[in-house]
């Protein structure tokens, strides 16, 4: 005898593949987290770490203070996630300027407005924290925002080394042509007032007009030819070092630490 087959019990539920779907809840958890963050940064920015209490920021989403800890084991916690968006969004405007292809006065003109605008814009809270707050950091938080700080200025050396190998660099060391201009972009934040009549477009042609000596087309080209020869040569490293115990400023470090 054969075995009748039976009709599949249709009722039986597949559980679909992939991430379920979160929940309005859930999402609606997302948001909050997110506005924490945001009001964490605003206030860190106009108190200081230290003037900003737990309270202070669940106020400012209309939360209950301890609803916070739901979303963040401690302030500092907090604090950890406003530097670590501040330093993955300049990164990411960073790298648009760098996939483009220009030649490297333009590219640096670039990077310094990407930078103006990431230390200037509507976001600028979330960089204010990590030039000011670091001290409030534990060792292994510290270190992780100052590996982002590492990378982010890294993507700037090659181009200043180009503009040296052309003569159009004002400075003769990259490293530090590199270090002056971030400690004077960086110290911006203490003095620039869009209110008092000037632009970030003024800004950047400032900085540019102090570390870019201007050159004749003839001579552009033949430095051109002469960087593209020396490209693959290695950097004086004991010059590198000796201008580092010079300016007592540690060559992994690149943010000018005002409150130091």
């Amino acid at each position: 005898m054969y075995a009748i087959p039976t009709e599949p019990d249709r009722s039986v539920v597949k559980r679909p593949r992939g991430r379920p779907r979160k929940t309005p809840e859930e999402r609606n958890d997302g948001n909050r987290r997110q506005d924490l963050v945001k009001a964490a940064a605003k206030l860190f920015r106009r108190h200081g770490f230290n003037g900003t209490s737990t309270r202070d920021i669940a106020c400012a989403v209309g939360m209950h203070s301890g609803s916070l800890f739901c979303h963040f084991k401690s302030k500092d916690a907090l604090l950890y996630e406003v530097m670590q968006k501040g330093m993955r969004s300049a990164l990411a405007r960073q790298t648009i300027v760098l996939l483009s292809e220009h030649d490297a006065a333009t590219t640096l003109r670039q990077l310094i407005r990407s930078h103006f605008d990431t230390l200037l814009g509507p976001n600028s809270d979330f960089m204010h924290a990590v030039l000011y707050e670091s001290r409030s950091l534990n060792t292994q938080q510290r270190n992780v925002i100052a590996k982002l700080q590492g990378d982010y200025e890294a993507a700037w050396t090659p181009v200043l080394q180009e503009l040296c190998l052309t003569g159009c660099l004002q400075v003769e060391v990259p490293l530090l042509a590199r270090l002056l201009i971030f400690g004077a972009l960086n110290w911006s934040v203490q003095w620039f007032d869009a209110k008092n009549g000037r632009s970030r477009d003024d800004l950047i042609d400032a900085v540019m007009a102090l570390f870019i000596r201007k050159r004749s087309p003839a001579l552009q080209k033949q430095a051109l030819g002469v960087a593209s020869a020396a490209r693959s040569e290695e950097l004086d490293h004991q010059a590198v070092d000796r201008i580092g115990l010079l300016i007592g400023h540690p060559v992994a470090r690149i943010w000018h630490d005002a409150a130091g």
